[in-house]
Protein backbone atom coordinates (compact mmCIF):
# COMPACT_ATOMS: atom_id res chain seq x y z
CA UNK A 1 0.00 0.00 0.00
CA UNK A 2 1.72 3.18 -0.66
CA UNK A 3 1.74 6.36 1.99
CA UNK A 4 0.40 9.07 -0.44
CA UNK A 5 -3.51 7.23 -0.28
CA UNK A 6 -5.32 9.70 0.92
CA UNK A 7 -2.96 12.89 -0.12
CA UNK A 8 -5.58 14.09 -2.65
CA UNK A 9 -8.00 14.63 -0.14
CA UNK A 10 -5.78 16.67 1.99
CA UNK A 11 -5.05 18.77 -1.06
CA UNK A 12 -8.37 19.44 -2.21
CA UNK A 13 -9.52 20.70 1.41
CA UNK A 14 -6.74 23.00 1.67
CA UNK A 15 -6.96 24.29 -2.09
CA UNK A 16 -11.25 24.97 -1.18
CA UNK A 17 -9.68 26.95 2.44
CA UNK A 18 -7.47 28.80 0.96
CA UNK A 19 -9.96 29.57 -2.15
CA UNK A 20 -12.76 30.54 0.41
CA UNK A 21 -11.02 32.57 2.84
CA UNK A 22 -9.34 34.66 0.01
CA UNK A 23 -12.94 34.65 -1.38
CA UNK A 24 -14.38 35.90 1.84
CA UNK A 25 -11.48 38.63 1.96
CA UNK A 26 -12.90 39.93 -1.67
CA UNK A 27 -16.22 40.26 -0.40
CA UNK A 28 -15.43 41.83 2.99
CA UNK A 29 -13.47 44.46 0.57
CA UNK A 30 -15.93 44.92 -1.51
CA UNK A 31 -18.47 45.76 0.99
CA UNK A 32 -16.18 48.31 2.91
CA UNK A 33 -15.92 50.08 -0.42
CA UNK A 34 -19.62 49.65 -0.83
CA UNK A 35 -20.19 51.17 2.53
CA UNK A 36 -17.58 54.51 1.66
CA UNK A 37 -19.26 54.97 -1.50
CA UNK A 38 -23.07 55.29 -0.11
CA UNK A 39 -21.23 57.08 2.91
CA UNK A 40 -20.03 59.61 0.52
CA UNK A 41 -23.26 59.75 -1.77
CA UNK A 42 -25.32 60.76 1.49
CA UNK A 43 -22.44 63.49 2.43
CA UNK A 44 -22.31 64.77 -0.92
CA UNK A 45 -26.68 64.91 -0.91
CA UNK A 46 -26.98 66.05 2.99
CA UNK A 47 -24.11 69.43 1.48
CA UNK A 48 -26.08 70.06 -1.19
CA UNK A 49 -29.27 70.59 0.75
CA UNK A 50 -27.40 72.42 3.13
CA UNK A 51 -26.22 74.49 0.87
CA UNK A 52 -29.57 75.27 -0.86
CA UNK A 53 -31.52 76.48 2.05
CA UNK A 54 -27.80 78.52 3.08
CA UNK A 55 -30.42 82.30 2.62
CA UNK A 56 -32.93 80.72 6.19
CA UNK A 57 -29.33 80.20 7.90
CA UNK A 58 -27.12 77.99 9.64
CA UNK A 59 -29.86 76.62 11.98
CA UNK A 60 -32.44 75.43 8.96
CA UNK A 61 -29.78 75.11 6.81
CA UNK A 62 -28.08 72.27 8.80
CA UNK A 63 -32.08 70.96 9.68
CA UNK A 64 -32.18 70.15 5.87
CA UNK A 65 -29.02 68.53 5.75
CA UNK A 66 -29.83 66.28 9.12
CA UNK A 67 -33.33 65.54 7.67
CA UNK A 68 -31.49 64.39 4.17
CA UNK A 69 -28.93 61.98 6.26
CA UNK A 70 -31.80 60.22 8.26
CA UNK A 71 -33.71 59.37 5.28
CA UNK A 72 -30.68 57.77 3.96
CA UNK A 73 -30.55 56.09 7.19
CA UNK A 74 -27.20 58.01 7.66
CA UNK A 75 -26.06 60.44 11.16
CA UNK A 76 -25.25 64.28 10.51
CA UNK A 77 -21.82 64.37 13.30
CA UNK A 78 -21.32 68.18 11.94
CA UNK A 79 -22.66 70.81 9.65
CA UNK A 80 -21.06 74.16 9.62
CA UNK A 81 -22.37 77.19 6.73
CA UNK A 82 -20.43 80.14 5.97
CA UNK A 83 -22.34 82.21 3.09
CA UNK A 84 -23.26 80.33 0.96
CA UNK A 85 -21.01 77.61 1.38
CA UNK A 86 -21.63 74.40 3.43
CA UNK A 87 -19.74 71.79 4.97
CA UNK A 88 -21.02 68.93 6.39
CA UNK A 89 -19.69 65.26 8.43
CA UNK A 90 -21.75 62.11 7.96
CA UNK A 91 -21.29 58.90 9.30
CA UNK A 92 -23.74 56.11 7.85
CA UNK A 93 -22.91 52.61 9.13
CA UNK A 94 -23.46 50.02 6.98
CA UNK A 95 -22.58 46.51 8.38
CA UNK A 96 -19.68 45.77 10.27
CA UNK A 97 -18.62 49.45 8.75
CA UNK A 98 -18.91 53.00 10.08
CA UNK A 99 -17.20 55.15 7.84
CA UNK A 100 -17.26 58.88 8.51
CA UNK A 101 -17.29 61.12 5.41
CA UNK A 102 -16.94 64.81 4.69
CA UNK A 103 -18.26 66.83 1.52
CA UNK A 104 -18.76 70.52 0.92
CA UNK A 105 -21.44 72.18 -1.59
CA UNK A 106 -21.60 76.16 -2.52
CA UNK A 107 -21.16 77.96 -5.50
CA UNK A 108 -18.32 77.47 -7.82
CA UNK A 109 -15.07 79.95 -7.69
CA UNK A 110 -13.84 80.71 -10.99
CA UNK A 111 -10.36 81.70 -11.11
CA UNK A 112 -9.69 85.51 -11.01
CA UNK A 113 -10.55 87.13 -14.64
CA UNK A 114 -12.44 84.30 -15.86
CA UNK A 115 -16.02 84.53 -16.15
CA UNK A 116 -18.14 81.88 -14.64
CA UNK A 117 -18.97 78.95 -16.75
CA UNK A 118 -22.17 79.21 -18.71
CA UNK A 119 -22.36 82.81 -18.13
Amino acid sequence: MSRDRGSATVWATLVAVVLSTVFGGVLLLGQALTARHRAAAVADLSALAAAVTWAHGPGPACTAARRVARAQGAVLTGCVVLGEVAEVEVRAPAGPFDPSIRARAGPAVSPPGRPPEGG
